[in-house]
């Protein structure tokens, strides 16, 4: 399945992918039901995290669902079909608990930029303030003259995990999703911590689906690749990560609980702007691809950091 968040009229909602259209989760939830004269205890998600919160039997819920759209001859308004240019894709999951990065994770990256592979993984944070979605501009504020790109590969988290071992780490992930962990350099380099460059409003765009596990053969046998009005700045695979996931979901859990709906970043190929002073600017567009997830597409928007008062 292709998950997704979407926003119609100014609200919210859960969705996935059929087709071509955008197909309301809930709303097809209840039109199988009531077909089926089911009326107890029908449940409803508000959000992705509720979703993933409710675990498998969510999941299997939401197959139920897609495979009962697939069946039936219903028309658009009985389960809220929409064409893609109705609604405004946001991120797939809008407020994880954690989004945690890691850096300096594929070999060619670490090597372009003077640094030397790293015993254990280099961990980060970004914040929700920072996510858009597939139909949200990449802020270029006033603030940075150096805002970089990162192609990144993304797991979701789908139940909670602590002290996991490698061999059951991938029972723990509810899918993967294409990320760009937008960078102010100047910000990040000002000093030797990070989060400063990570944290800049409307920079991490995710999308545009949350892709389920079982629809993805090998994760670490994946294309990726971003480029820029067109010309191809980053291009590598998942093969090439030092650290993978299963061995990251094993590193974390053994001294952080990870949560459904935490937002695992993997790292960035080589190929980023920094090493050629090669920044994002006004009216560029990005496009990051990974093979069996998708194409995640945002135009950066030179913008005003605005000044905000509180009562």
């Amino acid at each position: 399945m292709k998950l997704l968040t979407y926003n119609f009229k100014g609200k919210n909602r859960v969705g996935f992918l059929f087709e071509e259209s955008i197909v309301d989760l809930n709303q097809a939830i209840l039109t199988m039901k009531a077909e089926q004269r089911d009326k107890h205890g029908i449940p409803q998600y508000p959000n992705m995290v509720s979703f993933l919160n409710a675990g498998v039997e969510a999941m299997e819920l939401a197959k139920e669902a897609v495979q009962f759209i697939s069946s039936s001859d219903l028309v658009p308004d009985q389960v809220m079909v929409f064409h893609r240019e109705d609604v405004h894709l946001q991120a797939p999951i809008l407020k994880p608990g954690k989004i945690i990065c890691v850096g300096q994770n594929y070999r060619e990256h670490i090597l372009e930029m003077n640094l030397e592979i790293p015993k254990y993984p280099v961990i980060f944070s970004r914040f929700n303030n920072c996510i858009i979605g597939a139909d949200d501009p990449i802020s270029l504020p006033d603030v940075t003259k150096e805002l970089d790109y990162e192609a990144e590969f993304l797991f979701i988290i789908g139940k909670k995990a602590k002290n996991v071992s490698r061999e059951q780490a991938l029972d723990y992930v509810a899918g993967y999703t294409i990320g760009n962990d937008v960078s102010a350099r100047d910000l990040q380099n000002r000093t030797s911590q990070w989060t400063q460059g990570k944290i800049v409003d409307g920079t991490f765009p995710v999308g545009p689906y949350l892709v389920t596990k079982d629809e993805v053969v090998d994760i670490h046998n994946l294309d990726i690749s971003l480029s820029i009005n067109g010309e191809q700045r980053q291009h590598s695979n998942t093969d090439n990560l030092v650290f993978d996931v299963e061995y990251l979901i094993e590193y974390l859990s053994q001294f952080m609980t990870l949560e459904p709906g935490d937002i695992i970043l993997t790292g960035t190929p080589g190929g980023v702007g920094a090493p050629t002073q090669s920044f994002l600017q006004d009216g560029d567009v990005v496009e990051v691809r990974i093979e069996q997830l998708g194409v995640l597409t945002n135009t950066v928007q030179q913008v005003k950091t605005p000044v905000i008062e509180g009562k």
